[in-house]
C-alpha cells in the first residue's frame, strides 16, 4: 500500500483538513475525529492483507460495512499532528466479513478514536438508506458551539433558518439544514443513536455544548460545509456585537435559491 496513489491522495486530503481544523481553533487538545471509508481506493489484494492488530468486537453487527476499510484518527491524537504525520496518528482498520469486529491492518497499530463505534454506526446507517457517504467529520467550531448554549437555537428549524439567512451559500451548501442533538456524554452509543436519528433528515448535526458533525463523500467538502456554517454564525454574532439584530434574507429569497441551484431533489427524497 506504500505505492498506492489513490490511497495517498485520500490521506493527503485528511491531513489537509486536519491542518485546517487546527488553524481554525476547532481542534483544541485532542478534540475532534475523522473517519473515511477508503475501500474503493484499495485493490482486492490490499483489502485482504494480514492484520497487525487484535480483533476488537463491535457493539452491534454492521451489515452494510462488511469487509470495508476505513482510515480513522487515533484516540488521544491531536489534529495538528494528524496534519503533519497522518500515519503516526491514525491507521487503517478493516471491518470483518461478518461485520462483528474490526482490526488494524496498516500502517501502525494505533488505537482508533474512542468515537469509532459511533462513527461506524453512522456510516452503516447512511449506507443502509442509500446515502453516498464516505466521511464522518467531528470538530468543535467555537462560534457554532456558542450558539448551542442558547435555548433559542436548540431547535433545528430555528437555527437552520437563521444560518441560511445570513449568506446565500449557506442554504446552497447545506440544503438539508442542520439537526440538533441535546447534550449527551461524548463517545457513547446514546449520542450515536441520537445523531443517527438526525442524519435521517440532515447531513450535518450539532451536538449541544459540544461540537458539530458533518457527513459526506469527500473530507474536504465536509470541512467546507462546516466552514460555511461557521461564516454564517460569525455574521450573526458580529451583527449582535455591533448592537443590532441582523435582518437576514427573507423566506422568498431563500426559497428562490431552490430552483436556481437545483436543490429540489433534497426536498423530494421522502
Amino acid at each position: 500500500m506504500d505505492n498506492n496513489k489513490l490511497l495517498a491522495q485520500e490521506i493527503a486530503k485528511i491531513a489537509e483538513v486536519a491542518s485546517y481544523l487546527w488553524q481554525r481553533g476547532w481542534a483544541e487538545y485532542n478534540g475532534g475525529n475523522i473517519s473515511v471509508n477508503v475501500t474503493e481506493s484499495l485493490s482486492e489484494e490490499e483489502r485482504k492483507v494480514e492484520a497487525i492488530g487484535d480483533k476488537v468486537t463491535l457493539p452491534t453487527i454492521l451489515e452494510e460495512l462488511k469487509g470495508s476499510i476505513f482510515y480513522v484518527t487515533g484516540t488521544g491524537k491531536r489534529m495538528r499532528y494528524v496534519a503533519q504525520s497522518p500515519w503516526e496518528n491514525g491507521a487503517l482498520i478493516r471491518i470483518s466479513e461478518c461485520g462483528d469486529y474490526f482490526e488494524v491492518i496498516y500502517k501502525n497499530c494505533i488505537k482508533p478514536t474512542s468515537e469509532l463505534p459511533s462513527h461506524l454506526s453512522m456510516h452503516n446507517y447512511l449506507k443502509s438508506i442509500g446515502r453516498d457517504c464516505k466521511v464522518v467529520l467531528h470538530t468543535h467550531p467555537t462560534d457554532l458551539v456558542a450558539l448551542t448554549h442558547s435555548k433559542q437555537w436548540l431547535d433545528s428549524e430555528a437555527i437552520t433558518n437563521m444560518l441560511w439567512s445570513m449568506i446565500p451559500e449557506c442554504r446552497i451548501i447545506t440544503p438539508r439544514g442542520v439537526g440538533i442533538v441535546p447534550y449527551q456524554i461524548p463517545g457513547t452509543m446514546a449520542l450515536a443513536n441520537a445523531t443517527i436519528e438526525q442524519l435521517a433528515k440532515h447531513d450535518v448535526v450539532f451536538w449541544e455544548k459540544h461540537g458539530i458533525l458533518a457527513t459526506g463523500r469527500d473530507v474536504v467538502d465536509c470541512f467546507d460545509v462546516i466552514d460555511t456554517l461557521s461564516k454564517s454564525a460569525q455574521i450573526y454574532i458580529n451583527a449582535k456585537m455591533a448592537g443590532f439584530e441582523p435582518e437576514g434574507m427573507c423566506k422568498k429569497d431563500l426559497d428562490d435559491l431552490v430552483p436556481a441551484f437545483g436543490l429540489e431533489k433534497y426536498y423530494n427524497e421522502n
